[in-house]
């Protein structure tokens, strides 16, 4: 057997090394980086109780609410839900020092693999939703919900292309002047989004674009909604009549349920709304003669596209 000489060998070691090096670089690199991120994110909050007391050392992976992939130790999931949100009379009575509260850091964006991010039932009073959830573009489960935030919810979570749970409830959701999230999943929602709607009595505008909502639109028996002046939920796959209930809406401006599956008949009171501007149902399976519906008052209507339906008249 012919004997492979010393030099190649050599070689063939320090190409090993630096291989094996580079290698451990990259990881230590991550490492670093991730811990930093969640540090910056720490540096943020209050914590009255010490809840995050195990957030030192190196081994970030093992520090309490923090979930790691396996082998490449990047942070997957980060659980902060207040363990104790609803106390028994007599007992937790320190339950408010649970709260995190502060400021979210923007750090987070740097967790490029987080997928579950969970802050609910925390004390971030009197802050707006930060801007940058945005670009938190691997996010599957997202809530922020009884965390007291003010303000709009960002109209651009519709960049979390990979959002199944989205939960934003609180004791102060009623003074939401307008909800966006366009193109955001909400099939785990099902049918249940008009009843939650209906308990927001301030909502303005409501784009719900593309959301992958489908079934029938629920009928309501009381409508709540007496602010709303813009409603989207276009590109969805409601198989249904059109809500009746929306002609119960006198503020509406503006209605877009186009590329659905409406079908029946076009309610004749949608001529009757007195602040109906725009309106678009086009691209569904609407039927009947629309001549009895466009000779009704239509006073400040600019646009008008009922295109793509089986009408005639």
């Amino acid at each position: 057997m012919e004997r492979i000489p010393v030099f190649v060998l050599v070689i063939f070691y320090f190409i090993s090394i630096e291989i094996t090096c580079n290698g451990h670089t990259h990881i230590n690199n991550n490492v670093r980086s991730e811990r930093e991120a969640l540090i910056d994110f720490k540096s943020g909050l209050i914590d009255p109780n010490n809840r995050l007391s195990s957030w030192k050392g190196n081994n970030y992976c093992y520090w309490h609410g923090i979930g790691c992939e396996n082998g490449t130790r990047f942070v997957v999931s980060i659980d902060l839900r207040n363990p104790y949100p609803y106390p028994l009379e007599n007992e937790y009575k320190n339950q408010r020092y649970m709260n995190l509260s502060g400021v979210i850091s923007p750090s987070l964006i740097k967790l490029n693999y987080l997928k579950y991010l969970d802050l609910s039932f925390n004390s971030f009073k009197a802050i707006p939703i930060s801007q940058f959830f945005r670009s938190m573009k691997n996010l599957i489960y997202l809530s922020l919900s009884h965390c007291g935030f003010i303000g709009e919810i960002p109209s651009n979570l519709g960049n979390l292309s990979n959002l199944q749970y989205l939960d934003f409830s609180s004791d102060y959701t009623s003074m939401i002047l307008h909800l966006g999230a366009n193109y955001i999943n909400l099939l785990m929602v099902g049918s249940q989004w008009v009843e939650m709607l209906n308990k927001l009595p301030m909502l303005t505008e409501l784009h719900l674009d593309g959301c992958s909502l489908f079934g029938s639109i629920p009928s309501l028996s009381f409508v709540n909604l007496t602010s709303l002046a813009l409603i989207a939920i276009s590109s969805n796959e409601f198989n249904s009549i059109f809500p009746e209930w929306l002609l119960n809406v006198s503020s509406l401006v503006s209605i877009d349920i186009s590329e659905n599956e409406l079908h029946g008949r076009i309610p004749l009171g949608l001529g009757e709304l007195p602040n109906m501007q725009r309106l678009d149902l086009s691209t569904n399976y609407l039927e009947g003669n629309i001549s009895p519906m466009l000779r009704k008052s239509w006073k400040k209507i600019e646009f008008l596209n009922l295109g793509v339906n089986d009408l005639h008249g």
